[in-house]
């Protein structure tokens, strides 16, 4: 299994209709070479699922064509297209012991005997449970139970698995417990896994790779840093981590750079990534970590913005202040250990860099 180059996929021109009028799916064309970990992100309705589900073999595509190795599934029954699966709720087996539950897609292989024993062996202490085979699921945690629902999708050693939303029934602490191992089991086997999540922490902390979904269609697919450093579009900074939003009007454009004016008056430098000219509305995205407080006097943006609300959260204060007309906008301070004379209603001075600053599409 080391040995695995896992699986290319494509979709190629792929939409999904339920109805035969409305498009959950919109033309995907989309290609995941061997061995990546692609997470399809989006909110609930986006498509993501159903996308998955279509590369499964539950549900038909409408129109275009699914490849896996080069060869089109479309007409593949799930069964025979050789693909470990991982859902949300395990799907174990309850009356079947773990070692039987592993055992089960060997046996539907027509594996031997001792083939399915070595390979159920090495499967379990793969995930950590090499001595948990006799128990059964009841017996088990939430969190031995998700291992042993990954143990028995790379039990047969496929080349792909496709997981959807198989953390979401975890507590917070052992769902992050649980996203490590994934991605090392990942690492280590190199095999091909489509990933489905609403979770954007998940998505970032796992993925080689990210394609942010919304209404059926593909908003970006990038690396996690570029997705939370350079988003593309406003939907894409919105549902990627903590994001200011600034509305005005571009009024002056130079190469990669404008100028905007914001509904109060006050004019900021920006990153010009999706406006085009001079008059068009735009709604700036700021990342609250990036804003200083008592920042440098040569510093791009220099504002004065009035504290509404201090909240200490251990790692870093957040700081909700009211700057040009928006009472929402967010400073995330680092907490470094030292007494900050923040309080209520000041009015202070605050700053950031254009290149922090993205001036994208309009929104309300």
């Amino acid at each position: 299994m080391a040995d695995s180059l896992g699986a290319a996929v494509r979709y190629d021109g792929v939409q999904k209709s339920y109805d035969g009028e409305t498009l959950v799916v919109k033309n995907l064309n989309l290609d995941i070479p061997p061995g990546e970990f692609l997470t399809m992100l989006g909110p609930s309705g986006s498509g993501k699922t159903t996308c998955l589900m279509m590369l499964a073999g539950f549900e038909p595509a409408t129109h275009g064509e699914i490849y896996l190795n080069d060869r089109p599934i479309n007409n593949v029954p799930p069964h025979k297209r050789g693909i470990g699966m991982v859902f949300q709720n395990y799907a174990l087996f309850p009356h079947m012991t773990v070692a039987e539950n592993l055992a089960f897609p060997l046996q539907v292989r027509k594996i031997g005997k001792s083939e399915q024993q070595e390979k159920v062996q090495r499967a379990l202490e793969m995930v950590e449970l090499g001595s948990f085979g006799n128990r059964r699921p009841a017996q088990l945690s939430g969190g031995q139970q998700q291992r042993v629902a990954v143990a028995r999708a790379l039990v047969f050693e496929p080349d792909l698995i496709l997981m959807d939303e198989p953390l979401g029934a975890l507590d917070k602490q052992l769902r992050e417990q649980m996203q490590y191992e994934i991605k090392h089991i990942h690492e280590n086997l190199g095999v091909t896994v489509v990933y489905v999540t609403h979770d954007q922490t998940e998505a970032l902390t796992m993925s080689d790779r990210v394609a942010v979904f919304n209404d059926g269609v593909i908003q970006q697919l990038s690396t996690p840093d570029s997705l939370y450093e350079d988003p593309q579009n406003s939907f894409v900074a919105q549902f990627i981590g903590e994001n200011n939003k600034l509305n005005g009007k571009v009024i002056d454009v130079s190469g990669s750079e404008c100028l905007v004016e914001l509904q109060d008056g006050t004019k900021l430098k920006a990153d010009k990534v999706n406006v085009t000219n001079i008059g068009d509305q735009t709604t700036i995205s700021l990342r609250p970590e990036r804003v200083e407080f008592d920042p440098a006097t040569d510093m791009d943006n220099l504002v004065k913005g009035k504290i509404e609300e201090l909240i200490y959260l251990g790692d870093h204060i957040r700081v909700r202040m009211n700057v040009a007309g928006n009472d929402e906008f967010v400073v995330k301070v680092r907490n470094r250990g030292e007494k900050r004379s923040l309080k209520n209603g000041d009015i202070v001075p605050i700053g950031w860099a254009r290149n922090d600053c993205k001036a994208l599409d309009a929104v309300v």
